[in-house]
């Protein structure tokens, strides 16, 4: 009886072991991965951080630099950004090749989708952010900072700190269509369930969308609403999902 429990046990073990080496394995390929698109991501900085300085919905803004390290923390955030997106659809691809072999065929078809669908929508938001919200919300700020009678002076470092902490969010948030769907392939979201929370999202959507916008009626509207819009074809797309899915359960095994 004992020796049928350690053998078990050993084999747990070895399994675990095995696990963990694969783990430990794929991490080093991304690991090594990102390395490579951080080295091309401080080759392309010069280029990129010009491009943001002269295509920002028209706006002209004079950097200035306040410490001798400013120029190489810019570089090296705007590489590690790069860096990060080029890494994103690598390390996607082996967690889902890491938890492929606990899958049934058609679940590894089904989430492999997921993948490239993350990266797209991630960089879509962040698209959208760069090209209609941040306009706005810069156009904001600098006529506030006139009518204050103030002296602008923008250092770069806090600028491009400013860009970064502001599009991740607006690329986080273009992710909920994806989480949506999976939610719903696993049960947790259902049609139902989204009329209930239809109004506690619509406000949290407001209440992020007043946070990543200037505080005039139209930059809000310019934000939100597309946000809301974005929910609803999230839910319009799950529900046909759910429905589809339900309905192939409950016809007949042939």
């Amino acid at each position: 009886m004992n020796s049928g429990k350690g053998q078990a046990n050993e084999l747990l073990d070895r399994d675990l072991i095995v696990h963990l080496s694969e783990l430990r394995k794929r991490l080093i390929y991304v690991a090594g991965w990102f390395l490579v698109a951080f080295a091309a991501g401080l080759f392309e900085s010069p280029r990129i951080i010009r491009f943001i300085k002269s295509h920002l919905g028209g706006i002209q803004v004079e950097w200035s630099v306040f410490a001798l390290s400013d120029g190489l923390v810019v570089y090296m955030k705007c590489a590690l950004l790069i860096g990060i997106t080029i890494t994103l659809p690598f390390l996607m691809y082996h967690f889902w090749a890491f938890a492929k072999p606990g899958m049934t065929e058609s679940e590894a078809r089904g989430t492999l989708i997921y993948v490239p669908m993350s990266v797209l929508l991630f960089l879509l938001g962040g698209t959208f952010g760069y090209l209609v919200a941040l306009p706005m919300m810069i156009r904001f700020m600098i006529k506030l900072n006139q009518s204050m009678g103030a002296a602008e002076v923008y250092g770069i470092q806090h600028y491009m700190s400013f860009l970064i902490s502001f599009l991740l969010p607006m690329g986080i948030a273009f992710e909920m269509p994806l989480v949506m769907t999976f939610l719903t392939r696993i049960g947790l979201l259902t049609p139902e369930k989204m009329k209930t929370i239809r109004k506690y999202a619509y406000v949290s959507l407001a209440v992020l969308g007043s946070l990543i916008s200037p505080p005039d009626f139209v930059s809000h509207l310019s934000v939100t609403v597309p946000l809301i819009l974005l929910f609803e074809i999230s839910a319009l797309g799950c529900s046909i999902y759910y429905r589809r899915r339900l309905k192939y359960a409950m016809q007949p095994a042939q």
